[in-house]
């Protein structure tokens, strides 16, 4: 095992957010900012190396150990579930999970509800706790056709501004669970790398606690 801390990074703006963060904590790496399409950088000197991933990838390098730490959503970790260990809220990539439904429906509970999304477990543990009989139906894009073509009667979905739900004349009827970035950590780099682990936590919860202020 090298001792260069490897820090699995979303692609794309909570990415570099977070690479912010990393740099405020001491774990600069210049060559990141340069305008190139490379996808690892390294500063030997402050022991960090960064690569950038698709943000649903994440989990899957931390937990297999290809990165020490990582940033993922909470929807990713309680999807899938991955083995690793969640270290910190990062207060960022704030939204959350919902169910939506066009502005007239009316949920009758005589009958199977059916529930289009890419997020089947959250979705089957969230009416399992309430009791109802569901349909899943799984699709990985543009969610919101299900109930408008007929396919759907509700979807389960994140949700941001709600912006897309509007346009397409649907509305949150339920919150399911609130989404944010969390740091987390391969269970056997967090053992051995311990001591820079925990100054990156520590520094990023010290930065997050001041904003908050």
């Amino acid at each position: 095992m090298d001792n260069m801390l490897n820090v699995a990074l979303p692609k794309g703006r909570l990415g570099e957010k977070v690479y912010a963060m990393f740099e405020r904590a001491g774990f600069e790496c210049p060559a990141i900012h340069e305008n190139n399409r490379k996808l690892i950088f390294e500063n030997p000197e402050k022991q960090v190396r960064y690569f950038w991933v698709k943000p649903s990838d994440v989990a899957i390098y931390v937990e297999r150990g290809a990165a020490d730490v990582g940033v993922a959503g909470k929807d990713i970790l309680l999807e899938y579930s991955p083995d690793v260990y969640e270290l910190l809220d990062l207060d960022t990539g704030k939204c959350r999970m919902a169910v939506a439904a066009p502005r007239d429906f009316r949920d009758n509970p005589q009958r199977t509800l059916r529930v289009a999304t890419k997020f089947v477990n959250i979705t089957k543990r969230y009416y399992a706790g309430l009791g109802r009989d569901i349909d899943i139906i799984k699709l990985n894009g543009s969610i919101e056709l299900a109930p408008i073509l007929g396919l759907s009667d509700v979807i389960v979905d994140i949700v941001e501004t709600g912006t897309t739900l509007r346009e397409n004349n649907l509305e949150v009827f339920e919150e399911v669970v609130p989404i944010s970035a969390r740091l987390i950590s391969n269970k056997s780099s967090f053992r051995f790398k311990n001591e820079l682990i925990e100054r990156v936590a520590q520094s990023i919860a010290e930065q997050i606690a001041e904003v908050s202020k």
